[in-house]
């Protein structure tokens, strides 16, 4: 596949849409992680502070100083620079109590104006250049106390929030990658479903240039439909101008064949009033304009054949020998006709008798006694070879006949109009023109592709 390639395009589109919204996933479910390890971390804080609120009573061995009945049941209060950490502070004599986990150091405890018994969140500097996440409660201690305030907090490493945070983002991205490859493979089917009407279209186009089918028809989804009306509606205008054009080509002929015919008649008359020269001059002019109006009539008539048509060989052979027939060269020959009944190719009938008639009349021109015209099919392809037992084409010049533009009529054969208007006409059917000397005589013969139901 190409950058040209509307199925690459798309999964491309596709790959970047989801990279995108895979990247939004990881970033959104890290920050909830985050927010609820927070949460968690808050409500076990909470906990611990309001275990220590509850052990906090005055000292019996240092009176006016602050003690606690007990120690947290958490031991990573006991275990030094743990991250886990309480600290009371007595504001009226600046003394402070502290987990053993703080070891030698001091909580910078944050000041707090009101005495609410509100919980308050910080974040501040803890030992060995830490931060921590702290919970702080101002208090108002009771006369037995020695009255005054007190602020108690706990407070947790948020580095260990931090880790955990990244431990959860390394346990994800497998899980994100095994989802990204499910969304891409899904991507592919999505867009392998959705183009392969596109797929039917060309198939369909395809067999319309073969000739298998002449629409490309409705059944397609909504988006589709359209585009394949328009393909239709354009097949439509392009056979309704068609069949304008080979109506016009019949017309012209008509119109151009009788003057031309005419004009003859007054040159053989010329040349019987011995008027030689003139009427030698005449007859090579018209015999310039009559193969340029029939060439110019052949390329209109094939311009577009109707794909889809098939004719019978034996009618159009029968037709055309018993045309030739009556023409001063048909007279005088023997006719061996040899075409099963039942021998169709895919051409238009109307072509095939014209490039038929091109071949049995240089073959009625040229033999000597006998026209042979034999047909058989061959597989996939039908062939049509017409023989005549005259003096054939020399071996050297076979190629030059059969060569697009190829005219030997031009160096006095006579054979090379004929022979280009066949060319034309079967290779416009996708067939095929071949020529070789059949000792004696020429043998051409017509390949045609058989048709598709055949």
């Amino acid at each position: 596949m190409t950058f040209g390639s509307l199925r690459l395009r798309l999964l491309l589109a596709g790959a970047a849409s989801t990279l995108v919204a895979l990247a939004l996933a990881a970033y959104g479910l890290t920050v909830l992680f985050e927010r609820h390890v927070e949460r968690r971390l808050a409500a076990e804080l909470v906990v611990h502070l309001n275990q220590i609120t509850a052990q906090l009573e005055p000292s019996r061995e240092t009176p006016g100083e602050l003690t606690l009945a007990g120690q947290p049941a958490d031991p990573r209060f006991e275990v030094p620079l743990s991250g886990l950490y309480w600290q009371i502070i007595h504001e009226q004599k600046g003394t402070a109590l502290r987990s053993r986990s703080l070891w030698d150091s001091e909580l910078a405890l944050p000041p707090e104006p009101d005495v609410d018994d509100v919980i308050h969140q910080h974040r501040i500097a803890g030992p060995a250049d830490t931060e921590l996440y702290l919970l702080q409660r101002r208090v108002e201690l009771p006369a037995r106390m020695g009255g005054g305030t007190a602020r108690i907090a706990v407070a947790w490493d948020a580095a260990e929030t931090t880790k955990a945070v990244r431990r959860f983002a390394a346990d994800l991205t497998p899980l994100l990658a095994i989802i990204g490859a499910l969304l891409l493979a899904a991507a592919w089917v999505q867009v392998s479903v959705g183009l392969r009407p596109l797929s039917a279209v060309r198939s369909r186009l395809a067999a319309i240039r073969s000739g298998k089918n002449r629409r490309l028809g409705a059944d397609f989804p909504d988006e589709v439909r359209p585009l394949a009306q328009e393909i239709d509606e354009l097949i439509d205008a392009r056979d309704a101008e068609l069949q304008r054009a080979r109506t016009r080509a019949g017309d012209l002929a008509h119109g151009l064949r009788t003057p031309l015919q005419v004009l003859q008649a007054e040159i053989e008359r010329l040349a019987k009033d011995g008027h030689a020269t003139v009427a030698l001059n005449l007859s090579t002019v018209t015999r310039t304009m009559q193969r340029t109006v029939e060439r110019e009539l052949a390329r209109v008539r094939l311009a577009s054949p109707q794909r889809g048509s098939e004719a019978s060989l034996a009618a159009a052979v029968e037709q055309v020998v018993r045309v030739v027939q009556r023409t001063p060269d048909g007279e005088r020959m023997d006719w061996i006709v040899d075409v099963p009944p039942d021998l169709l190719a895919a051409i238009d009938h109307d072509d095939l008798s014209e490039a038929l008639g091109n071949l049995i009349e240089n073959a009625a021109r040229h033999a000597r006694h006998t026209v042979t015209v034999t047909g058989h099919r061959d597989g996939a392809t039908v062939a049509l070879t017409v023989t005549d037992d005259g003096p054939g084409i020399p071996q050297d010049d076979l190629a030059e006949a059969l060569r697009r533009g190829g005219r030997l009529d031009e160096r006095g054969s006579g054979a090379g109009l004929g022979l280009a208007i066949v060319t034309d006409i079967v290779e416009s059917w996708s067939g095929s023109l071949s020529l070789a000397n059949a000792n004696p005589g020429l043998a051409a013969t017509l390949t045609l592709k058989a048709p598709a139901r055949a």
